[in-house]
């Protein structure tokens, strides 16, 4: 008996929205990626001009080819200024106030944020906003105020002086930012932790420090890029017979083009600058990926 029954033609199976549209090309794409090169050209270039004329001298930075290689290398000029500018001092003065005031406000800063964020008492959201309102002064603003009490504590040209400076001066942001990540923790490991008997210091140090790493090292990479390039607060503080010992590198650069005036030798100079750059894009370039992870993991709840 034959068979009445046709099977119907096999149909050409569509294909997924998303490989339908695979081939396709995104224009912005591409006037995004044109936007971010012209941006790290724009901030790279004169990175990379200050670079190269380190090397130069300064006839062939005003008067030759300003963009183009030096005629020869020589560390000569990285030599001078470390020594006769005394940028080498100035380095070290440099490391040690950045290093403890660092240490101080992240200590202060990451206590005082976890004790804003995790408990709940009378005048907490009123401490708070006094931390948060410190950022809206400008430094200049309190020039005078910081002076008068620097003085009167006898600090003025001295490191104690300047680290204390530095550590009210980075709180502010510090305990903003921090008390957002720490309002992001979940509280379950805490209120374990609670149960089995640690004690305040115990839950903080051992469970809370560990959870926030991320956080603290993003706010720790900003204090040590802000505390490094400050200059006006070591103006402020660092005066007085005997200051120059004392100056920090920011201090010690502008000292290069101003005691020279129109004779100052400007591939010294950049060469003193290049010294205070690199060590910023090595901590970045080492720390980056805790840094993004830091700032996406604070910013959402």
């Amino acid at each position: 008996m034959t068979n009445l029954v046709t099977t119907p033609p096999a149909v050409a199976a569509r294909p997924a929205p998303a490989e339908a549209g695979k081939g396709r090309v995104n224009p912005l794409n591409g006037v995004a990626h044109l936007a971010l090169f012209l941006w790290a050209l724009v901030t790279a270039g004169p990175l990379i001009w200050v670079l190269l004329a380190s090397f130069k001298s300064n006839t062939e930075i005003f008067l030759g080819k300003p963009f183009s290689l030096p005629e020869h290398f020589s560390l000569k000029t990285y030599t001078d200024a470390w020594s006769e500018a005394h940028i080498g001092q100035y380095f070290v003065n440099s490391i040690i106030v950045v290093a403890i005031s660092t240490a101080g406000t992240m200590l202060l800063g990451s206590m005082a944020a976890y004790v804003l964020a995790r408990y709940r008492f009378p005048g907490n959201r009123a401490i708070y906003y006094l931390f948060v309102s410190g950022l809206a002064f400008p430094t200049f603003m309190a020039l005078a105020p910081i002076f008068g009490i620097v003085k009167s504590l006898g600090l003025l040209n001295t490191f104690t002086g300047l680290i204390l400076v530095y550590i009210a001066y980075s709180l502010s942001f510090t305990v903003f930012f921090l008390t957002a990540f720490f309002r992001t923790l979940p509280h379950e490991i805490d209120e374990a932790a609670l149960v089995d008997g640690a004690g305040h210091l115990r839950r903080f140090f051992q469970i809370m420090m560990p959870m926030a790493k991320s956080g603290l090292i993003s706010i720790t990479i900003f204090n040590i890029v802000g505390q490094w390039n400050q200059y006006l607060l070591p103006v402020v503080i660092m005066q007085g017979s005997g200051s120059d010992t004392n100056w920090v590198l920011t201090q010690g650069i502008a000292n290069i083009s101003v005691q020279a005036g129109y004779h100052a030798e400007w591939s010294t100079l950049f060469a003193a600058l290049t010294l205070s750059i690199i060590p910023m894009i090595v901590v970045y370039a080492i720390f980056q990926r805790q840094i993004q992870a830091g700032l996406t993991a604070g910013a959402v709840k």
